[in-house]
């Protein structure tokens, strides 16, 4: 008789532990496998149906870059459904606010040039970069500038090779995987966003814009070259990923905050369903401090993959 609440005690506390991962079954461990393959830095979180791959996102890999997108092609074929990245949702209405608020979104405001807003050391940085490249900043909004610097100036965006996103939405759409972005934003948020920045909030952007500019192409291909090495803290710590990660609309007080929490909750309601989730993340909200990494670890989740920190 005195056996009998012992093993009911030990049945509740079964019944009662939280649900474990189980062992993956092999069309589960296929598809991980192939993604991994591809050569992206991913993660693996194993849920107790099926598992969730995370794939480590840097915008314009270099072609340089070896990595394999066919394989990642393949792990999205077999997988049961895919999560993108934001989906902007553009009116005709927004466009026509953009051709009239255009003044205000590109150049400064008022009579004000870059000198009003930057230390002596910053503006006779700028006036270097100035003089190499032929340009006029001075009039130039300064989150515009930094876009120049990094785009047309670093060339990072140049001679590219396809991104993650790009694969997985083209071969998703192909095999017809369900694929749905992490969420939307509305095209006149991000308009007024921009519109009401106050120049200084771009500084920071500025700053880091010109350091990797002031550096050169070879940040580039580190940067690609990290990536597929899977040198996560190496990627984050390039001044080039530095400089993309605090420009709008990362570093935005309200849209970055709003985007590490999107995909927070999209990836803890992937980890609930049955079967194979992948999901394109940008690397940098991975990996940041209190990142979407940071969290799925602090919750438990304990995603299996190269070092982020």
């Amino acid at each position: 008789m005195n056996r009998i609440p012992a093993a009911l005690a030990i049945l509740l506390a079964v019944l009662s532990a939280p649900v474990a991962a189980q062992d993956r079954d092999a069309g589960t461990e296929a598809i991980i496998v192939s993604a991994q393959r591809s050569g992206a830095p991913m993660w693996t979180i194993d849920t107790p149906r099926g598992a969730v791959i995370l794939v480590g996102e840097i915008a314009a890999v270099p072609e340089s870059t070896p990595w394999q997108p066919e394989r990642l092609e393949e792990a999205t074929r077999e997988a049961d459904r895919v999560i993108l990245g934001l989906k902007p949702n553009v009116s005709p209405g927004d466009i026509l606010r953009l051709v009239f608020a255009g003044g205000s979104i590109t150049r400064l405001p008022g009579d004000h040039v870059a000198a009003d807003y930057l230390d002596a050391a910053g503006q006779a940085r700028l006036a270097a970069l100035e003089d190499a490249y032929d340009q006029d900043y001075s009039r130039k909004s300064l989150l515009l500038t930094s876009f120049d610097l990094l785009s047309r100036r670093l060339r990072f965006n140049r001679d590219t090779t396809r991104d993650a996103s790009d694969v997985v939405r083209r071969a998703a759409r192909r095999a017809d995987v369900a694929a749905t972005p992490v969420g939307t934003v509305r095209g006149e948020d991000m308009l007024d966003s921009l519109a009401a920045a106050d120049p200084r909030s771009h500084l920071g952007c500025l700053d880091a814009a010109m350091t990797a500019t002031e550096i050169g192409p070879r940040l580039v291909e580190q940067r690609g070259a990290d990536w597929r090495a899977f040198d996560v803290p190496a990627v984050m710590t390039n001044p080039l990923e530095i400089a993309l990660g605090r420009c709008w609309p990362w570093a935005d007080e309200a849209l970055g905050p709003a985007l590490r929490t999107q995909w927070f909750e999209a990836i803890e309601a992937a980890a609930r369903a049955d079967g194979v989730t992948l999901a394109v993340v940008p690397l940098r909200l991975l990996a940041q401090d209190e990142g979407v990494l940071d969290r799925l670890a602090e919750r438990g989740f304990d995603p299996a993959g190269p070092a982020w920190r």
